[in-house]
Formats: structure tokens, C-alpha cells, sequence
């Protein structure tokens, strides 16, 4: 919950890709307060108060995991949901003279999207940003994992990489300020 609201604060993409390990991780905990508890909850050092509101995020997680059908595979809806403003924001932005250097970044970015969907048949099933997302996330847990990094892939996360952080650095501003606000008071 710290972590999360922090990243959440700071940068949505590092929040988002947070939020789907955190998925994983109670999945890998069985979905068991109890084991996230001891495996987790407790290495904080906090005080009771922000150890209950620690325990209740992970609950909370696990009932919606629960309610959604999510055990096993998925993400939750309130992380869809962020994903969805995400491609909301990328639409404007692609449709936005204002912003020519967004659409730039994104057709660079286009070739190693295109590439990831035919290579992978799942990809071909989910937008552009989840396939970046996705592509971010297994990169992550390879990492994790002590594997290896092959070159053209580490070329092509590289990219997306730097297209995700523009377009997690315009969600910033736009929270701040919308960024077409203008466009639609005209």
C-alpha cells in the first residue's frame, strides 16, 4: 500500500506494472492473508494504525482478486481501469497537434509493438499499451528471475521503456492539470 501509493504519486506506469506483480505475488501466496502477513506485512516497520491499513489493502486486493475471478490469471478491474485512462490519454495525445513529439515517440515505438504481437498470439488479442505493458513486465520478471537479456529485446524495452515514461510523464501533468482542458473550453 505504501509502495503503491508512492508510485501512484509519482509515476503510473511504475504503479501500474507494481500493481500487476502485486497480483502475482498473491497469487504465489495463495491468495492467504495470513502468508502475506507473515511474508510480507510484517518486515514493515510501522506503527499499528498503518499496520492495519496495510493488512486491509492486501484484504481488500484479495476480495476483489476473489469477486473478479482473478485467482489464477487476469488483472484486476481497477487496474484495467488504469490502463483504460492510459489509452484514453494516448488517443488524445496521438490525435493532438500540440503533442507532435508524442506521436513521434509512439511510431517509433510501433515497429517493436508490431513485432511482440507476432511473436506472441496473446498480444494480438490486447491493445497497443497493454502489449508495451506486457512486454515491461516480462522483461521485469526475467529480470527478477536472473535471466538473461537478449540484445535486440534489450533494444526494443529501451524504446518502449522510454515511450511508457512519456507517456506516464503527460498522465502526470494531466492529473495536475488537464492538458486539453483548453481544447475543450473552446
Amino acid at each position: 500500500m505504501i509502495i503503491a501509493q508512492a508510485k501512484r504519486n509519482e509515476n503510473i506506469a511504475e504503479y501500474l506494472l507494481y500493481m500487476w506483480q502485486v497480483e502475482d505475488i498473491i497469487r504465489a501466496f495463495g491468495l492467504d492473508i495470513d502468508k502475506i502477513k507473515a511474508g510480507i506485512i510484517d518486515r514493515y516497520d510501522v506503527d499499528e494504525n498503518t499496520r492495519k491499513e496495510i493488512i486491509d489493502w492486501w484484504e481488500g486486493l484479495i476480495m476483489m482478486m476473489q469477486h473478479e475471478q482473478k485467482k489464477e490469471t487476469g488483472h484486476l478491474q481497477i487496474n484495467k481501469n488504469v490502463l483504460i485512462r492510459l489509452t484514453d490519454l494516448h488517443n488524445e495525445l496521438l490525435k493532438s497537434a500540440k503533442h507532435p513529439e508524442y506521436g513521434a515517440e509512439f511510431y517509433k515505438t510501433l515497429p517493436f509493438i508490431v513485432e511482440l504481437r507476432a511473436k506472441t498470439p496473446e498480444a494480438q488479442q490486447v491493445g497497443e499499451l497493454e502489449t508495451c505493458f506486457n512486454a515491461l513486465y516480462g522483461t521485469l520478471m526475467l529480470k527478477l528471475q536472473g535471466k538473461e537479456i537478449g540484445k535486440d529485446t534489450q533494444v526494443a524495452i529501451n524504446q518502449i521503456s522510454h515511450f511508457i515514461g512519456l507517456l506516464a510523464a503527460y498522465f502526470k501533468k494531466d492529473e495536475e492539470k488537464p492538458i486539453f482542458e483548453d481544447d475543450i473550453q473552446q
